[in-house]
C-alpha cells in the first residue's frame, strides 16, 4: 500500500510563497500518476496539478498556471508542489494522490481528466492559508 504524507502548509501573505511536499512510502513514487487536489470550506476538491508517471508530463488547470509548479524527487521518493504569487482563494487544505496507471494511455488520460475520482491513494492533507 502506497502511503503519502503532505507537509509544509502554513499561514502565507498574499504575493507569497510555499512549498508544500509530498513523501511516499511503500512504494517507488515514478510508478505512480501524482496529482495534488486542494478543498476549502464549502467547496468540492479541486485538482490544482498532475504529473504523469513514465513521461512526467504535467498539468495545470487555468487557475493556478503560471503560478504552481509540481516536480518530483526520485531519489528522495517525494513529490513538491511550488506555490508562487499566492492569492486569499488558494486558501484551502492541501492533499496529494497517486494511483498507479494501468497503461502508457491510462497515464496520460488521468492528468488531463483532473479528476480525484481516478486516485486511489492520499495523504491526510495539509492547510494552507493566504491572508494578510
Amino acid at each position: 500500500h502506497l502511503r503519502l504524507v503532505e507537509s509544509g502548509g502554513g499561514l502565507v501573505q498574499p504575493g507569497g510563497s510555499l512549498r508544500l511536499s509530498c513523501a511516499a512510502s511503500g512504494y517507488t513514487i515514478d510508478d505512480y500518476v501524482i496529482g495534488w487536489f486542494r478543498q476549502a470550506p464549502g467547496k468540492e476538491r479541486e485538482g490544482v496539478s498532475c504529473m504523469a508517471s513514465r513521461s512526467g508530463t504535467t498539468d495545470y488547470p487555468d487557475s493556478v498556471k503560471g503560478r504552481f509548479t509540481i516536480s518530483r524527487d526520485n531519489a528522495r521518493n517525494t513529490v513538491y508542489l511550488q506555490m508562487n504569487s499566492l492569492k486569499p482563494e488558494d486558501t484551502a487544505v492541501y492533499y496529494c494522490a497517486a494511483v498507479r496507471p494501468r497503461s502508457l494511455i491510462h497515464d496520460v488520460a488521468i492528468c488531463i481528466s483532473n479528476s480525484a475520482d481516478d486516485f486511489d491513494s492520499w495523504g491526510q492533507g495539509t492547510q494552507v492559508t493566504v491572508s494578510s
